[in-house]
């Protein structure tokens, strides 16, 4: 396992066990080599029933209304947001909160495969309709994933390793992204029926259970089950934390402009493409390829970056933000001649890059960041806050509806570029529960806590 652990990770033999205990370190290998390829299959399965892709592809082939497709982001990431109060309350009481995730992974999978007999027996509004009720069960499961993993992560694998496990999970997940992009760009035609979005679907529900056998065999040492609160103590709770965390309450600033610029970005693009470019099985596929070879090639970048510095991760990823949309706004300005599938790619690819750029750089800033002890409320609590803020998203939709998808996109390149300016001033994440409030309030709640909350 050490051999496949150094192959998979690209790292030396000096093992770096910071924040973790001596029992956890000993299993880092193992453990790492799991995490990445749980995350080659999810990562793979994320693209392949993609919401801001495929999904958003699908919806047009149905004949659902646009303002429909505009939903699909925001419905999956306020359901997977919301419930993540009571996801952490639950979780607290788990001693091994890796069963969490290998729940959350295998009902995702079963959700994508009921999905199939909808798509291929309804069209229009109805289709749309059931898909996005799926999608919301399928994305409250994910959220109780998001919570355990985060808890995992911080729990197994050593703290500076953290951003490279993200890096590795997205860069041999973006590897198998490019295969399946050549293979629809090359074997599949303009006319393909949706026998070829069931394919994809199936394919997804597959991936996500194989990500839940992965995930159960890592080995977790029992934790701390104390002190467990329901939803509404963790709200309180979390609360509480944003009052007396400037770092926090800056950090949640920060991921509401990059939740509008970058995160609820892809379906407006894809919405844009079809409406420039045209639809078709092989165009889906050039737009896959481009989304995986983002991945491919900037996901270790992003995680070694992220673990010297998740602040400008999430500058420069919000940055290529604006950068995307200035692409898509330049394609409108090209002759109609030269409106290609292949000339739109790089905003893909750009906007590739972003979400990457963004999501690693959160997550290791809030995993590094936390509390030990509070980790699970202060991931939960920032969630659930963008899971509400994230149904004005929907919003967008009417934006297109009304001025154009010109417009949308044109609105999301300015909260891309302020993301930008807010990210730069963030605060190290080492100064996240660091005032005497803070520590105060943790104390209170947990009197056997050590004074380091590292």
């Amino acid at each position: 396992m050490n051999r496949f652990y150094l192959l998979l990770s690209g790292e030396g033999e000096q093992r770096l066990c910071e924040a973790i205990p001596d029992q956890a370190c000993r299993e880092v290998p193992r453990n790492t080599s799991l995490n990445i390829l749980n995350g080659a299959c999810t990562k793979l399965a994320e693209q392949l029933a993609s919401p801001g892709l495929v999904l958003t592809w699908l919806f047009g082939f149905l004949g659902a209304p646009p303002v429909m497709a505009g939903w699909l982001e925001p419905v999956k990431q306020t359901a997977s947001l919301l419930p993540q109060l009571s996801a952490a309350a639950w979780i607290r009481r788990l001693p091994r909160r890796k069963w969490a995730w290998v729940a959350a992974g295998t009902s995702q999978g079963i959700l994508l495969f009921l999905m199939i007999p909808v798509i291929l027996l309804l069209t229009g509004t109805a289709a749309a309709a059931l898909v996005l009720v799926l999608l919301a069960l399928f994305s409250m499961a994910s959220g109780l994933g998001s919570v355990a993993f985060q808890d995992v992560a911080a729990k197994t694998i050593a703290k500076k390793r953290r951003g490279r496990l993200l890096g590795r999970r997205a860069l041999f997940g973006g590897i198998l992204t490019i295969g399946a992009g050549i293979a629809l760009r090359y074997r599949v035609g303009e006319n393909a029926g949706v026998e070829l979005y069931a394919i994809l679907i199936a394919c997804a529900g597959i991936l996500w259970i194989a990500g839940a056998g992965f995930f159960a065999l890592i080995r977790e040492a029992p934790g701390a089950t104390e002190g467990g609160r329901n939803a509404f103590s963790e709200l309180q709770r979390g609360r509480e934390f944003v009052r007396r965390d400037e770092t926090y309450r800056h950090y949640l600033r920060v991921r509401i402009l990059l939740l509008f610029g970058v995160e609820l970005a892809l379906p407006f693009y894809t919405l844009h493409a079809v409406h420039y470019a045209g639809q078709g099985g092989s165009r889906l596929g050039i737009f896959i390829l481009t989304s995986g070879l983002a991945a491919a090639l900037s996901s270790t970048f992003w995680g070694r970056f992220a673990d010297r510095s998740s602040m400008t991760v999430m500058a420069i990823g919000s940055l290529l933000g604006f950068a995307a949309a200035g692409s898509a706004l330049g394609f409108t300005l090209l002759p109609e001649a030269f409106q290609s599938p292949w000339l739109y790619a790089p905003v893909f690819f750009l906007a590739g890059l972003s979400l990457g750029g963004v999501r690693t750089g959160r997550k290791t800033y809030l995993i590094d960041g936390a509390p030990d002890t509070e980790r699970a409320t202060y991931v939960a609590f920032a969630n659930t806050l963008m899971g509400v803020v994230t149904i004005s998203g929907g919003l967008l939709g009417f934006v297109g509806q009304w001025l154009g998808p010109d417009a949308q996109v044109g609105l999301i390149g300015v909260f891309a570029l302020a993301g930008t300016f807010a990210a730069r001033a963030l605060k190290p994440p080492e100064t996240m529960g660091e005032s005497s409030d803070v520590r105060s309030a943790i104390m209170a709640d947990n009197p056997d806590s050590p004074g380091d909350f590292e």
